[in-house]
């Protein structure tokens, strides 16, 4: 008797690729993927299915979010940008983790979800998933970190001159 493949056969099955393709990606764009073998990556259609530009700008992110992918019209071809939080303009270094993690969502829709993010990402960068975790995990404080600064009552000068 054929045994028909379930929900979590799926699942299993997609994170297998995401894991190979990010294996492909470490191959092709590392051992040190940074902001200019990033560039590359986006701009190759064998690993990033669709046109992805990055954007610095928080707005269309949710609370505490490092970065996300809206489509730029109504079929994924158009393309998308992805937005990266701007706390990381100023550290490029950082970017590649934070846009791996997300580029899943730009090849495979709605289809993937954490797990698959974790793995491509952590197969592209050479890291084992738990290093991968922890990696994005301390750049999403960075997130929590800035929009408390940016929520922050502006400081004064504390003499009651109002020049905040």
């Amino acid at each position: 008797m054929a045994r028909h493949l379930t929900v979590a056969d799926a699942r299993e099955s997609l994170t297998a690729h995401v894991t190979a393709r990010g294996i492909e990606v470490f191959m092709k764009y590392g051992p040190k993927i940074g902001w200019a073998e990033l560039q590359g990556l986006l701009a190759d259609r064998a690993y990033v299915r669709y046109p992805c530009e990055i954007v610095f700008d928080a707005g269309p992110l949710m609370a505490g979010e490092f970065a996300h992918p809206e489509p730029k019209g109504e079929t994924p071809e158009a393309g998308f940008t992805m937005y990266v939080h701007p706390a990381f303009q100023g550290d490029l270094a950082a970017v590649p983790a934070l846009v791996l993690y997300q580029l899943v969502t730009v090849n495979y829709g709605e289809f993937a979800a954490v797990d698959e993010a974790e793995s491509f990402g952590a197969a592209a960068l050479g890291l084992t998933r738990d290093e991968y975790y922890d990696l994005v995990c301390e750049l999403a404080d960075r997130v929590a970190d800035a929009d408390d600064e940016a929520s922050a009552p502006a400081a004064s000068c504390g003499s009651g001159c109002g020049c905040a």
